[in-house]
């Protein structure tokens, strides 16, 4: 069992930046590969970033270039940077832990049923104004 806490949302300017948190608790943490998700009001839930267990990331293409997700194994923390946020950018953000990669979910390609994980957290709001 995996316990995942978001932190870190909040109100931000378009432009600004934030930095989200995920504390995880639990056996075996370092064994899952984890992910960011999001959802906006109305929209289904998409790929953030991925970061597999030995720290490769990759990253939907509307996030590249502003967003970097990183993870502390000692303190079972994954992190989510995100500048120059854009009004669209506003959703609800997910942690999410899997026993196999999320990067699929990242694909803009990716059409296939919503991202189905281990374990998701609670979620943090993020909300930027234009």
């Amino acid at each position: 069992q995996v316990q995942l806490v978001e932190s870190g949302g909040g109100p931000v300017q378009s432009g600004g930046s934030l930095r989200l948190s995920c504390a995880a608790s639990g056996d075996g943490y370092t064994n899952y590969h984890m992910g960011w998700f999001r959802q906006a009001p109305g929209k289904e839930r998409e790929g953030v970033a991925a970061l597999d267990r030995a720290g490769s990331a990759s990253y939907a293409d509307s996030v590249k270039g502003r967003f970097t997700a990183s993870r502390d194994n000692a303190n079972n923390i994954l992190y989510l940077q995100m500048n120059s946020l854009k009004y669209e950018d506003t959703a609800m953000y997910y942690c999410a832990a899997d026993q196999y990669s999320v990067s699929p979910y990242m694909r803009s390609d990716y059409d296939g049923p919503p991202p189905q994980v281990d374990y998701w957290g609670q979620g943090t709001q993020v909300t930027v104004s234009s």
